[in-house]
């Protein structure tokens, strides 16, 4: 389990829509939260 960078909420690695920046890997819940990180990955990662 890990955590989705937009809405926080716990994901399995293995059913979640992923999106890759910067060499690393970050699991979404929902292509909507995906969507707002492809976006502006950085507003979400200074947050978390």
């Amino acid at each position: 389990m890990t955590k989705d960078p937009v809405c926080g909420m716990e994901v399995d690695e293995k059913r979640a829509v992923k999106s890759e920046y910067k060499e690393k890997v970050y699991y979404f819940c929902c292509p909507a939260c995906k969507e707002a990180f492809d976006e502006n990955p950085q507003k979400y990662l200074k947050a978390s």
